[in-house]
């Protein structure tokens, strides 16, 4: 009955009636009344109806959000694929990752009104930053969610180098260009904590405006604390061009079962060790948060939605959103079943 409501004739369901069954993947239950599924179970079926019809635009209403993780990759994939078809899309959705990953033009209604029409990161970004007002307020105690203060660098700071000879050497060298941490980039929050530097560092201390990939770095987040905080956590984001988080950690789990009480006038250094991933041709950004709570219920006083840039001029990553270090790479070839290789 949905195909033929979509506009498919018996002929054409009954052609396609299998590999609808095999993309719901719901097993035995397919024979039992449609009444009687789950509410994931349910949209299942409708998207594997919908993706074995011969549309020219679809409209996806928050079909996504109840489908484990599995199916919704699969539905990802085929809506890119659609996309790339030719297909139009229009997907309405709360999640903002899959709208910055789907999508190339976001529009975000407010009380049926038109708010925001723009790029899906910039859409994302300020959809982000209201979810927060809407909960925590604009304003601490007369302190401004946009203030800011200067860098306390002294001067320019002598940058190291960090591309290694062996990738130099290589058509497909990954050069990383880390630029300055910009205090004006676009932020939100309480304003009971500001983040004045943010900056990678690498193992002998020495601040990084080139990296490669695979070596160890430090990303320190340096932090003014202006009103008293019960307990303070200090987080960060990398996100690709489109706005999708690629990976991140804070200082919460460090810290748990203890309260990390700071008092106004305090100073505060969060430093995250890490190796760096290969990251593909593009442009990235680090974001960075200060916030007093837990990892569940948190007040913001800072978000800084691109505190550093990072530019990668050429990767060897040829799949995937991002690349690892690998310790070892080998084929093992195997002559005879005598053991000799």
């Amino acid at each position: 009955m949905s195909g033929q409501i979509f506009g498919l004739t018996s002929e054409q369901i009954e052609e396609r009636y299998q590999q609808i069954i095999e993309f719901a993947d719901i097993g035995e239950y397919v024979l039992q009344p449609v009444k009687t599924y789950s509410s994931g179970m349910f949209m299942r079926l409708a998207f594997a109806v919908i993706a074995h019809v011969d549309a020219d635009i679809l409209v996806i209403d928050e079909a996504l959000a109840v489908g484990d993780a599995y199916f919704v990759q699969k539905c990802m994939r085929y809506l890119r694929r659609f996309k790339e078809s030719g297909g139009t899309l229009l997907f309405v959705s709360h999640d903002s990752s899959a709208v910055t990953a789907l999508c190339d033009r976001a529009i975000w209604l407010h009380d049926g009104h038109v708010r925001v029409d723009a790029g899906p990161k910039q859409v994302t970004q300020a959809y982000l930053a209201d979810m927060y007002h809407s909960v925590q307020g604009d304003r601490l105690d007369g302190v401004s969610q946009s203030a800011r203060i200067k860098s306390e660098r002294g001067g320019r700071e002598d940058f190291v180098d960090a591309r290694r000879d062996l990738v130099l050497a290589s058509n497909l060298r990954n050069d990383l260009e880390v630029m300055a941490f910009d205090s004006h980039a676009e932020a939100f929050g309480k304003g009971g904590a500001l983040i004045t530097s943010v900056r990678f560092l690498n193992e002998d201390g020495n601040p990084l405006q080139w990296m490669v990939g695979g070596e160890l770095v430090s990303l320190l987040v340096d932090v003014d604390i202006l009103r008293p905080i019960c307990n303070v956590i200090v987080g960060f984001l990398l996100k690709n061009k489109q706005g999708q988080s690629l990976f991140g950690d804070n200082t919460y789990l460090t810290y748990a079962g203890e309260s990390l009480v700071c008092e106004a006038g305090e100073k505060l250094t969060a430093e995250f060790e890490f190796r760096m991933p290969i990251l593909p041709a593009g442009e990235y950004a680090v974001s960075v948060a200060v916030s007093d709570g837990s990892q569940a219920s948190h007040i913001i006083h800072q978000w800084i939605h691109e505190a550093l840039i990072i530019s990668s001029h050429a990767s060897q990553v040829s799949t995937g959103l991002m690349g690892i270090p690998m310790k070892r790479i080998q084929l093992i070839r195997h002559s005879d079943n005598s053991g000799d290789t």
